[in-house]
């Protein structure tokens, strides 16, 4: 599968914004995928997570600004973000994965996809 992520931009603290990671292939349902994030400098962060079958998971530091969703019909992964911080910016990946049920205790793993987005930067000032 191929992962385009695009939505990122510049954008002022306490301000929202929408993520989008398009898919190719007829298989984008049978991944579970990902949102992680990298500083420069830093290693890749995980952010948030959504399974085959649409159950969520964040990273404490987004949890309740940040939801993960897909739409299967539309081969679409999204990340709508609210209440940034300045520390949210970074670069944002999209990723899938896989792996079966072991993806349930270690999707917070980078080593646990297997497809990468090129990643779409993110700024937030403050």
């Amino acid at each position: 599968v191929q992962l385009q992520a695009s939505g990122g931009g510049l954008v002022q603290a306490g301000a929202s914004l929408s993520l989008s990671c398009a898919a190719s292939g007829r298989t984008f349902s049978s991944y579970h995928m990902g949102w992680f994030r990298q500083v420069l400098g830093k290693e890749r962060e995980f952010v948030a997570a959504i399974s085959r079958v649409s159950g969520t998971y964040y990273a404490d530091s987004v949890k309740g600004r940040f939801t993960i969703s897909r739409d299967n019909a539309k081969n679409t992964l999204y990340l709508q973000m609210a209440s940034l911080r300045p520390e949210d910016t970074a670069v944002y990946y999209c990723a899938a994965s896989r792996y079966g049920g072991s993806w349930y205790t270690s999707y917070m793993l980078s080593t646990r996809y297997d497809y990468w987005g090129q990643g779409t930067l993110v700024t937030v000032s403050s």
